[in-house]
């Protein structure tokens, strides 16, 4: 039982396995950690696009109040910035029209308010953007 007859039977196939299975787990691990983060941008950007809607809707909002209960289209502001938590940073750019219409069969024409509001969120290659159109009378 001499140690140099056992080495003659042995052939070295345990390196180039253990060498592969590190390298097919490396493999592995580097394709989760890039799923991780385009999932993570993905979600980052759905929330950005639900805060510029948000906007939207806000400065939509307030266009109806504005045409509606003041002077008309003149006293729709231009733009609207937020500084409440949920929308900070966000922005909402309004355009009003008005068009005279007869809707209910009445002698009178009725005022018909179109907004269009545009709302911004983030900046750079890390924006959204969304827009509504109302139309109230």
């Amino acid at each position: 039982m001499c140690p140099d007859r056992f080495r003659k039977h042995q052939r070295g196939a345990g390196l180039p396995i253990a060498i592969f299975v590190i390298t097919a787990l490396a493999l592995i691990v580097a394709g989760m950690a890039q799923q991780q983060q385009s999932t993570g941008l993905a979600v980052s950007q759905q929330i950005l696009s639900q805060r510029a809607f948000y906007a939207a809707e806000s400065g939509a909002q307030a266009g109806v109040t504005e045409a509606l209960y003041g002077s008309g289209c003149a006293s729709v502001p231009g733009s609207l910035s937020f500084s409440q938590a949920g929308l900070s940073g966000c922005s909402a750019t309004l355009s009003c029209s008005a068009v005279q219409a007869d809707i209910s069969g009445s002698p009178a024409p009725e005022t018909i308010y179109t907004l269009v509001s545009t709302g911004q969120c983030g900046s750079g290659s890390e924006q959204a953007r969304r827009t509504i159109e109302v139309r109230v009378r």
